[in-house]
């Protein structure tokens, strides 16, 4: 069985790895000290890396402000959903807003329009 999690922790979790990409390419610049134009390549790189993880945690945000809320029926808290089928934030309960797929075991490929 697979791990499934929210789709909004799944791209938090992607920007932040874009952050510490973009810092250890940046560390590899150090190590060459000795070629100011190498060094400045890698800097340059990390600090894309930085920056598009700054443009994907505002898409993030942006989107996150349309996603429909909803209480979890497991835990109780308040968690927000993407597509027709998603997992809670807190507890990883599967949800659904579509009656036709309640009761029916939770699977990713539901948010696709082909199924």
């Amino acid at each position: 069985m697979a791990k499934y999690s929210s789709k909004i922790n799944k791209i938090r979790t992607f920007a932040l790895s874009l952050i510490f990409i973009g810092f250890i390419v940046m560390y590899g610049g150090v190590f060459f000290r000795n070629s100011p134009i190498v060094m400045t390549i890698f800097m340059v790189l990390g600090l894309l890396f930085i920056v598009a993880s700054t443009v994907v945690y505002f898409w993030i945000g942006m989107l996150s402000t349309k996603t429909v809320q909803v209480k979890c029926p497991n835990c109780g808290k308040p968690t927000k959903i993407l597509g027709r089928v998603d997992m809670c934030m807190h507890c990883s309960e599967p949800l659904t807003l579509d009656k036709n797929l309640e009761g029916i075991e939770f699977d990713e490929k539901y948010n696709r329009n082909r199924m």
